[in-house]
């Protein structure tokens, strides 16, 4: 009787060891270093309490920029990459030759590496030799062209448009599953009713795919707040730190200027942002589905 009580949980050990080594007791070590000065070398560290926290609410002006980048990545990720993502598999659910080469085709450069991509991208964006700006003056719209991740001001979203031609197979693939597991039954009486197009998606699809939708928005914003591969490849955060994100100012903070502390403060910030939008989210819709 005990053995099988305890059976479950032997099963469960390894993984929960590993979790507990790889993230549980990192974290935590990574919460008290967040109250504290140290350089990473030094064997003395100074308790500072909350000031790494109010030192990059009140004074670090990069910290400010990165946050905002950051929300400007998850609009944009949750408007373009997963709407884009949508559409394409609401096209590619239909009965169409060569669709699983079209679904292969958009999914393969979300298997691809971050830093893969920004290589690619940043030579695309090579501001005399690259792809995008030759292609602009073959057209004769010389005007239109830049230094893409030159310019401050354009720079941050030259480097979502790399990532959302990466990231757009994602929500496609998972959106194809949910679109599969809906009936024909529904639809097939919309029709005998004379439902259009748009009212078979408004009060048929739309309502069945919310717990996919669930799970795509959630994992969207999940990587819109810890991006950082492609924006370090192709930009380092620069110029003029216009393209810092939280992850990327984290990562200078502790293993470029050596401040310790306050890179593990802001990785308690992105976590904590992280749930608090993402928590009352998945709660409101889960219990919203089952009403």
């Amino acid at each position: 009787m005990i053995l099988r009580t305890l059976k479950p949980w032997l099963f469960l050990l390894p993984a929960l060891v590993i979790y507990l080594i790889v993230i549980f007791f990192p974290s935590l070590y990574t919460f008290y270093l967040s109250f504290y000065s140290w350089n990473g070398v030094s064997p003395n560290k100074t308790f500072v309490g909350f000031q790494n926290f109010t030192n990059l609410i009140m004074s670090d002006s990069v910290f400010a920029r990165a946050l905002k980048n950051n929300l400007i990545w998850t609009i944009g990720s949750l408007i373009f990459i997963m709407g884009i993502g949508l559409v394409l598999a609401l096209l590619l659910n239909r009965k169409m030759r060569g669709r699983t080469l079209f679904r292969g085709v958009f999914y393969f450069p979300y298997v691809l590496s971050g830093i893969v991509v920004a290589s690619g991208w940043a030579w695309m964006y090579n501001p005399t030799q690259g792809f995008i700006n030759k292609t602009l003056e073959a057209l004769g719209l010389e005007s239109w062209t830049h230094a893409w991740l030159a310019e401050p001001k354009i720079a941050l979203y030259s480097v979502f448009v790399a990532a959302l031609w990466q990231g757009v197979g994602q929500p496609m693939v998972l959106f194809l599953a949910g679109l599969q597991g809906i009936p024909e039954d529904p639809y097939e009486a919309a029709i005998i009713d004379g439902a259009k197009r748009y009212q078979t998606f408004r009060y048929i699809t739309w309502p069945l795919l919310r717990e996919t939708l669930i799970i795509v928005v959630a994992t969207t914003m999940i990587a819109s707040m810890k991006v950082y591969d492609i924006i370090y490849g192709m930009t380092g955060g620069g110029p003029a730190e216009s393209t810092q994100v939280l992850s990327s100012w984290m990562y200078y903070q502790t293993f470029r200027f050596a401040n310790i502390g306050t890179g593990s403060a802001i990785s308690l910030f992105l976590v904590v942002i992280t749930m608090i939008v993402i928590i009352p989210y998945v709660f409101y819709t889960t219990k919203k589905s089952h009403l």
